[in-house]
């Protein structure tokens, strides 16, 4: 029990759960501003989420990438590297599931299992490159991420014109049914939302992201060279191997998102101008859980749900969906700036002691 409440120490929730009060609050006076009702939206919000079975599945699957965006993001960090490259790693993944899921043609099991496998390990060694060029050259990371985003986009966009196109349409053919990774039972029993094994991979995730940081010498030493990468090399790590190995599993987590939304969702990949941005969503996710496994689950959950329950404030109080995206900027800017709530926090003690 004293392990559990430990997690939610003052520190750790707290200063999170005002951030989010405090969101919802500037939220609801931006709509009051705006001729809104903050009432009706938040109930539209909620009920778009809850309202049915397919919403619910609907909502679940909005979490899932947000979750393994928020992981990358979180392990780089806890290493001191700024992965900001997820979105060319998603690229990168999602390819390979795509060749694997339109080129091959195996048994359904053995070709889902294959499909993720290759997508996985090309997002982690998008992800390794970027570690490779930092521990080995120098090279700040978020220029070369930022780089091999734009490479990774065009890339893809090339080889799905030349090799896999679908003809009329500016996306690649499908995958083969026997790639997917879809629950049918569980979609119909959903009323038709998508469903996947993604969704129990990232609860996968998020435990291994825990046990390795905390139980692992691997974890120990990537935890080291993220507080203090000279005194860790003082100390006999090889750093340039911590860096290289943490850019990895956070491009595997980055590769995982494009191949579930190809093998669970689209079963497609579309030819882009831009990048899909969950790479950045990772970021407030990462934030907003203090980069930790059950802070990244809390707050892709939040971010997911608030994403997802946007439409409903659309239609049940047409309120715009870009004050969703305005109510989640608050509650990172106030988590980015615990100074403010912890001085909201002073201010009531302190109001408190006079009325005593």
């Amino acid at each position: 029990m004293n392990k559990i409440m430990s997690i939610f120490k003052r520190e750790s929730a707290l200063i999170p759960l005002v951030a989010i009060v405090m969101g919802l609050l500037l939220g609801a006076i931006i709509m009051w501003i705006g001729g809104y009702d903050p009432m009706l939206a938040y109930k539209s919000l909620i009920d778009k989420i809850f309202g049915s079975r397919y919403d619910f599945g609907e909502a679940m699957r909005t979490i899932v990438p947000l979750m393994m965006s928020g992981l990358a993001v979180a392990i780089a960090f806890r290493s001191g590297m700024f992965n900001i490259g997820v979105d060319g790693q998603i690229i990168m993944g999602s390819l390979g599931a795509l060749i694997v899921g339109t080129q091959f043609s195996l048994p359904p099991v053995l070709h889902a299992l294959l499909a993720v496998l290759v997508g996985a390990l090309l997002g982690g060694m998008w992800g390794a490159l970027v570690g490779y060029i930092k521990a080995k050259r120098g090279i700040n990371e978020v220029i070369t991420s930022i780089m091999l985003n734009f490479i990774a986009l065009y890339l893809a966009n090339y080889i799905i014109r030349t090799f896999m196109p679908q003809a009329g349409t500016q996306r690649s053919a499908l995958i083969h049914e026997s790639a997917s990774i879809q629950i049918s039972w569980l979609s119909e029993l959903m009323d038709g939302a998508r469903i996947h094994w993604g969704f129990v991979i990232a609860i996968i995730a998020v435990i291994f992201y825990h046990i390795y940081l905390t139980k692992t010498t691997w974890g120990y030493e990537l935890r080291a060279v993220g507080l203090n990468s000279d005194a860790a090399k003082y100390a006999g790590m090889k750093v340039s191997n911590v860096m290289v190995r943490t850019m990895f599993i956070s491009g595997v987590f980055g590769g995982l998102i494009g191949t579930f939304e190809v093998l669970g969702v689209f079963n497609y990949v579309a030819i882009n101008s831009v990048s899909s941005g969950l790479g950045f969503d990772g970021i407030a996710v990462a934030l907003l859980g203090g980069n930790s496994a059950l802070g990244v689950f809390l707050s892709a959950s939040l971010i997911g749900g608030l994403t997802y329950g946007s439409q409903g404030m659309s239609f049940g109080a047409e309120v715009p969906g870009e004050i969703i995206r305005m109510i989640i900027a608050f509650i990172i800017f106030f988590v980015a700036a615990p100074g403010i709530v912890k001085l909201l926090f002073r201010t009531i003690k302190l109001k408190s002691k006079k009325k005593v």
